[in-house]
């Protein structure tokens, strides 16, 4: 039996994006710790929702679909793991990731998401926004992380930085909400209704 696969894009486009909104609001823009409602839309609808698209892309055999959502479906797992490992009762011997750790954690996810964002070049445009806003927000991650592990500043005295990080990391979610929103709408009436300018 054979028919049409739906687009998995707009899923893991909306965990992705509501994910990074909501934790660059409540952790960078805001400043707050990073708490369990962050960490459970990691786990689930961050994580579990993209890796749920990137196997359905592999069905629709989109490579750069697969790579992308299954990755980012990954690093939402990660990094909740990385915040609550250090608290399980079977890692409570280990300290909290290091500044540098975290440094070295997001610059590599920033030079991925570059080679990622050449992908995009054949796509939309909106697409290449998202992932270059999301190379430029992992690449502040890993300043601010490499200033704090390298210099004496603390945090404190990165507190705009930090805001500006939250005010782009927001920019950058509420792009893939609006990517994936546009997919959905285009298709099911079957016109534009949300602009994505797709490259000739």
């Amino acid at each position: 039996m054979s028919g049409k696969l739906s687009n998995p894009a707009p899923l893991g486009l909306l965990g992705f994006g509501m994910t990074t909104v909501l934790l660059n609001f409540v952790h960078n823009f805001q400043g707050a710790s990073v708490d369990p409602m962050i960490l459970g839309m990691g786990l689930a609808y961050g994580g579990l929702a993209q890796v749920i698209a990137g196997i359905m892309e592999y069905k629709n055999g989109n490579t750069f679909g697969t790579v992308a959502f299954t990755s980012y479906g990954l690093f939402w797992w990660s990094y909740a793991f990385l915040n609550l490992l250090p608290k399980s009762i079977f890692f409570s011997g280990y300290a909290t990731t290091s500044n540098e750790s975290f440094m070295a954690y997001f610059l590599m996810w920033g030079i991925f998401t570059l080679c990622m964002f050449f992908g995009t070049l054949k796509k939309n445009r909106a697409l290449q926004f998202v992932f270059m806003s999301l190379t430029i927000l992992f690449f502040m991650l890993a300043m601010r992380f490499g200033t704090l592990a390298y210099t004496t500043m603390t945090a404190g005295d990165l507190e705009m930085l930090t805001k500006v990080i939250g005010f782009e990391g927001i920019i950058c979610g509420l792009s893939a909400v609006y990517l994936a929103i546009a997919e959905v709408l285009n298709e099911t009436y079957g016109k534009t209704v949300l602009p994505i300018c797709p490259v000739s």
